[in-house]
């Protein structure tokens, strides 16, 4: 039996050991906003927060988050009460057909969390000065999040905008 904190709440899981997260969210939890595209860490479908750093929940182990807070899509907001991300990626159309739609979302707010960290990216043009969120800095940031439908622009805007409120990260 594993023990897994996802969302604020405290789930007993009973998996096998070699379970993904990404399996026990959907399988166990029925935590289905949390997608699996590639299942080989890839694509980003499959992203959540673990301790407020976004992770490929489909290359983890359930069992290596006994400890951990998980933040899945459906703990960032609800629909009468979006995130600030959510809301953004709506208000910009930043989703097409929708499937990576949360995994893009968990990811921006993970992304924004290691900017405001001050975490440098390839595309940082200092290491030790204050960093830009410029266009390039966004899509390098979320470059492990592959959007089929080509939803790019419309996704760095929703990323913008939302990190121009100071509820986003």
């Amino acid at each position: 039996m594993t023990t897994l904190t996802v969302n604020g709440k405290r789930h007993e899981v009973d998996a096998d050991i070699r379970t993904s997260l990404l399996d026990a969210l959907r399988e166990h939890l029925a935590l289905t906003g949390t997608k699996k595209g590639c299942d080989h860490g890839q694509c980003g479908a499959c992203t959540v927060l673990v301790n407020g750093r976004r992770i490929n929940s489909c290359l983890t182990l359930a069992v290596m988050h006994e400890n951990d807070e998980i933040t899945t899509i459906e703990g960032l907001g609800q629909p009468e009460n979006l995130h600030p991300m959510q809301e953004s990626f709506l208000h910009e159309d930043g989703y097409q057909c929708g499937y990576c739609t949360p995994g893009q979302i968990v990811s921006a707010v993970g992304m924004l969390g290691e900017f405001k960290d001050g975490w440098a990216s390839h595309a940082s043009g200092d290491l030790e000065g204050k960093l830009d969120l410029s266009d390039a800095e966004i899509s390098e940031r979320m470059s492990g999040n592959i959007c089929r439908c080509s939803a790019y622009p419309n996704i760095v805007n929703a990323i913008r905008k939302a990190s121009e409120t100071k509820e986003t990260a």
